[in-house]
Parts: C-alpha cells; structure tokens; sequence
C-alpha cells in the first residue's frame, strides 16, 4: 500500500483539516467531522454527507450556492447519528434543513435518526434521497438503486433554489424533481485500497473492466474486457437512456472520474458520449468533467445525465463557489 498518510486511523480527521486549512471560509468541528460554512446565511440549511473515501464529495460542495454542512463518516462507512446532528445545527438558521442522502441502508437510517433528534430541538428537517445509478435494479439492492455521482446535480440546483430565499418545501420540491430527472452509470478499471486494510476490496485481471461498479466497490453487471472509449460511452449511455427518456431535452452532462482516471481519458470519453447524444436529439447544455465523486484511488468513471427545463437551466446556472465546483 503506497498512500500519503500518517496514522490509518486518523485519515478522515487530517483530511478535514486540511481542507479548512485550504479553505479559510470553512469550519472544521473536531471529534464529529463535520465541515460547515463558517458564516450562516438566513435560508434553508442545506446538509449532506457520507462515508469518506469520495472525496471532493462532500465537504468540498459546502459553500456558496451550495451545502451549509458536510458530514463525513470512516472511510466507506455511514457517520454516526450524532455527527448528522451536527451538521444540521450548524446548516440551521431558523429556516429549516434539508437532508440530501445517498442511498445506502446505513446513510438512510443514520440520517433518519439525526432527523428525529434534530426535531426534538424544534429544528424543521426535510430529506430526499438520491438514487440515480442504474446498474442497479430495485429487486437486487436492499435499499434500492444506489445514490452516485448525480447527487453532485442535486446539490447544485437544490442550494441555488436556497439562495434565492425559497421555502423548505420548495427546496424539497426542487431536489426531488433534480433525483427524478438523474441517472448516471459507472465502470471500473482498477480496484482501489482503504488505508485501514491495505489491499485491494476486489481484483480485476489485466485486461478486465467491471460495468456498473459501485463506488464502494460494489459487484457491477458485467465483468469483461477493456473497450475502446467509443465502445464504452455506447455502454454506457445506451444503459442510461434505456431507463429514461431523454430524447428531444437538453441536459446536464457530467463524466466523473473515480480518482485514478486521468482527464485526458474523461475529455475522451467525454467527445464520444457527445457524439452519441447528438445523434440521438439529445442537446448537451452544460458539461462537467473531473473528480467530482470518487472512491479512493479507484480508475474507472461514471455517467450523469440531467434532464433540464427552464427552472433546472436557471439553477444550474446559478453562481457557486465551493472548493470543488465554481459556476
């Protein structure tokens, strides 16, 4: 295992500190991990979080326009209860909260409780829960598909539409059509390895690559050989758009590399998927392309589109300025 840092244990905890280190306009809370805007704004809070591992997800979209608090968790495991109500006492000014969850078993129920707790304080919270990858069918996951890359989309139109001084509800409302209007598909190329364990969750042959990989490592689809980037984007979009209907809209793109990937294979990747969706009557709107959630040191990428009206085209537009997205 060759990573840059100190103690196993303490990986989550230096991380956050460095960020607010990088970050002035952020506050670090020792002991509950939680990243929060360092000056409150009178509107809806907005909160969300996961395990760590993601990263820029998800204390680098607290900021303007976007979170109020982030909550992060161990490496790939859910944050406790009391760590959440942290970050939505800290995303509370007065206007109510709204929780944006990924759609794992843990985060749900762990999110759910710190719901409850917040409640007690009189503090209003509304969640939603994203659930846009759809390699997964709801008849063989738990909770359902599971919640991936989109949930960067979400973040983004749901804290413009709280910028603008709207309702809980209306924030609420807006995230939930942001989730219906989101799907995203990935792939893996190379495993990736957890500083507390030392090797690799999963192993894939030299000329192997997973469809539909999850970012926890989670057993994709399909298990065959290494593809062309023309071959890949037809996999992958075919995958997206047999599930939703896109056809005639404009979107939202995003190619998300999952943290080994380098952005010349993303800007690839990126001119097929392109190709595709023109020749479909599909209109790109907006591109983004990077590191937007990963999973450690895992190659490989993933897929979002975001079907786009008026409303959604304003938002996404709208100014932000986080540590890993700026509009």
């Amino acid at each position: 295992m060759k990573k840059i840092i100190n103690n196993p244990n303490n990986v989550v905890t230096e991380m956050l500190q460095g960020i607010v280190k990088a970050n002035p306009q952020l506050e670090y809370f020792s002991g509950v991990e939680v990243i929060a805007k360092r000056v409150k704004e009178k509107k809806v809070g907005l909160v969300s979080g996961g395990g760590s591992g993601h990263e820029p997800a998800h204390a680098g979209y607290v900021g303007k326009g976007m979170l109020d608090a982030a909550v992060a968790g161990n490496v790939f495991a859910s944050p406790s209860p009391d760590r959440v109500l942290k970050g939505i006492q800290e995303a509370n000014s007065g206007e109510g909260v709204l929780l944006i969850i990924k759609n794992y078993s843990g985060d749900i129920m762990n999110f759910d409780m710190a719901k409850e707790l917040a409640e007690m304080e009189d503090i209003r919270v509304e969640s939603v829960v994203v659930k846009d990858d759809v390699a997964v069918e709801d008849s063989t996951h738990s909770t359902g598909r599971r919640g991936i890359a989109g949930t960067v989309f979400v973040h983004k139109l749901a804290g413009a539409k709280a910028t603008t001084g709207a309702s809980l509800d209306e924030v609420k409302r807006v995230a939930e059509k942001a989730i219906t209007n989101t799907r995203s598909m990935g792939m893996a190329m190379a495993p990736c390895i957890l500083p507390g364990v030392g090797k690799a969750g999963f192993e894939l042959g030299e000329n192997q690559i997973e469809i539909g990989m999850g970012i926890h490592g989670e057993p994709g689809v399909q298990r065959t050989t290494v593809k062309t980037a023309v071959e890949l984007a037809e996999i992958l979009c075919e995958k997206i758009l047999a599930d939703y209907d896109f056809t005639g809209s404009e979107v939202g793109l995003m190619v998300n590399g999952l943290g080994a990937t380098p952005l010349m294979e993303l800007y690839i990747l990126n001119n097929e998927i392109e190709k595709i969706l023109m020749e479909k009557n599909i209109r790109v709107y907006r591109t983004f392309v990077g590191n937007y959630m990963t999973s450690l040191e895992m190659a490989g990428c993933s897929v979002t589109l975001l079907k786009l009206d008026d409303e959604l085209k304003e938002l996404l537009d709208a100014p932000c300025d986080t540590p890993a997205m700026k509009v």
